[in-house]
């Protein structure tokens, strides 16, 4: 596993468990107010929704961070 990669053991993640796996944010509840302020894009798609699920191979391009990629365990 690369430093981009974020693993996850079930089919797919939340976005804002997802942030908090990545260590973007320190807790999930802070994932609404990171979303307001940062702009993420899934697949090349700009989204603020941290409910929206990602599944493996998916790309995620966080503002400030990295593009990450979810890998299955």
């Amino acid at each position: 596993m690369n430093d981009n990669e974020v693993e996850i053991s079930t089919e797919y993640i939340a976005l804002g468990q997802f942030l908090k796996l990545a260590g973007c944010i320190d807790t999930g509840g802070a994932a609404k107010f990171f979303l307001q302020e940062k702009k993420v894009v899934i697949n090349g798609e700009p989204d603020d929704r941290r409910g929206r699920k990602l599944y493996p191979g998916d790309l995620v391009e966080v503002e400030g961070f990295h593009v990450f990629t979810v890998v299955k365990r």
